[in-house]
């Protein structure tokens, strides 16, 4: 898929959603790998979400996401964490 094939248009202001145990320090863990491919992350662009019975946590941080090419390497970052379950 090219970017021209890709129904987003970049650039644009992109949420991932991020799923892991509710474990201390896991919001800290999901903004140390993504800090390093954004320009800044502000309060507003993240929102936290708990589990019902409180066993997980959900981080969305919405980002400036310059191209397709950009959010993969975001997601393959993500996705190598033995922390983080799920990225959506």
């Amino acid at each position: 898929m090219t970017e021209r094939d890709s129904i987003i248009e970049f650039p644009c202001r992109f949420p991932i959603k991020i799923m892991g145990r509710d474990e201390s320090g896991f919001q800290a863990h999901v903004l140390q790998i993504i800090s390093p491919h954004v320009d800044d992350i502000l309060p507003d662009d993240i929102s936290l979400r708990s589990s019902r019975e409180g066993t997980f946590l959900s981080v969305t941080v919405t980002v400036d996401a310059h191209s397709q090419a950009h959010l993969d390497r975001i997601y393959r970052t993500l996705t190598a964490s033995e922390r983080i379950l799920y990225v959506l």
